[in-house]
Formats: structure tokens, C-alpha cells, sequence
């Protein structure tokens, strides 16, 4: 079976799932769930593909994307974990370097999820202010305060850990 072509609707979904992968874990602040969410939107994409007017598919699927995440944190209670149980769940892959990528996922799991979603369109897919706000369907100046706000949030939080003290008080 041969790849489909990069003109064809497949081929430019195919194109996108990096960028997919990466907003669904941002949104979802987990590898797995982010894969389910990228398969349901890719799933929902194909499906739907009928209703696509031929303009934007990268905003198109992530509009899709997010609202998928929207739907599904209105239904989804989380349950918790026996510690028992946890003994048998796979150990995270190890970072290079484990004490900042703690703080900064930290840090990035602080933030509203409306202030995580505006700082990932615009900074790691590099929309422009106007394509986000046209994505999550809210005004431009929505937009440019979520994401000070973020950069703000993540900056102290960054900061407040980031001091260590070498010698013992007097």
C-alpha cells in the first residue's frame, strides 16, 4: 500500500500530526491521553472530511482538537489509584535534565487550561494572535492577556524555584 500524496486530504493530515501530537499533550498534560486525543480528532477529521470548505485545515483540525478536549473534560470524572495499583503503571522516560524539566512541566500544569492553550498555539505552532483567536473563538485582546498572563505565571514560577542556598545561615 502506497503512502497517500501530500496534495491529497490525507496527506496534509498526515503532514500535520507533529504539530497535532504536541497541542493534544499540551492540552491534555499527558502522553497517553494526548495520543487519545489526537486519534479521536484524526478519527473525527476523516470522518467529518465532507465538512471541510477547503480553507485552513491546520486551524479546521485543531478547532476540532479542541473541542474534543472541551467535550471530553465535561464528561470525564478522574478516578484515583490505588498506590498498590500504581506499582504496575509505565515509569515516565528520564529527562536530561530532570530538575528543570519537572519545574517547567510544573509550571506549565499551573496555568489555566484557557491561558495553556493560547501560550502552545502561539509559542511551540507559532499562530498569530489573530488565527488563535479565530480558532478558540475569542476576541484578539482575549488572546494577548491569556498569553501575558501565562508568560507572567511561568516566569515566577520559574524564578520562585530557582533559588538554592549553598551555605548554612549564620
Amino acid at each position: 500500500m502506497k503512502p497517500p500524496a501530500n496534495d491529497s486530504f490525507e496527506g496534509q493530515v498526515l503532514a500535520l500530526l507533529p504539530s497535532l501530537r504536541r497541542y493534544s499533550r499540551s492540552l491534555t498534560r499527558s502522553d497517553s491521553d494526548g495520543e487519545d486525543l489526537l486519534q479521536d480528532c484524526v478519527e473525527k477529521v476523516l470522518a467529518r472530511r465532507a465538512q471541510w470548505r477547503g480553507l485552513n485545515l491546520r486551524g479546521w483540525v485543531l478547532t476540532i482538537m479542541t473541542n474534543l478536549y472541551r467535550n471530553q473534560r465535561r464528561t470525564i470524572v478522574r478516578g484515583s489509584i490505588d498506590l498498590d495499583d500504581a506499582a504496575e503503571l509505565p515509569a515516565p522516560e528520564v529527562p536530561n535534565d530532570p530538575l528543570e524539566r519537572s519545574r517547567l512541566k510544573d509550571a506549565l500544569n499551573g496555568l489555566s487550561e484557557d491561558h495553556r492553550a493560547v501560550l502552545m498555539l502561539i509559542v511551540i505552532e507559532g499562530y498569530t494572535y489573530q488565527e488563535v483567536a479565530t480558532l478558540l473563538d475569542i476576541p484578539v485582546g482575549t488572546v494577548m492577556s491569556r498569553l501575558s498572563r501565562a508568560r507572567q505565571q511561568l516566569a515566577e514560577h520559574m524564578k520562585a524555584d530557582n533559588v538554592i542556598t549553598l551555605r548554612r545561615p549564620k
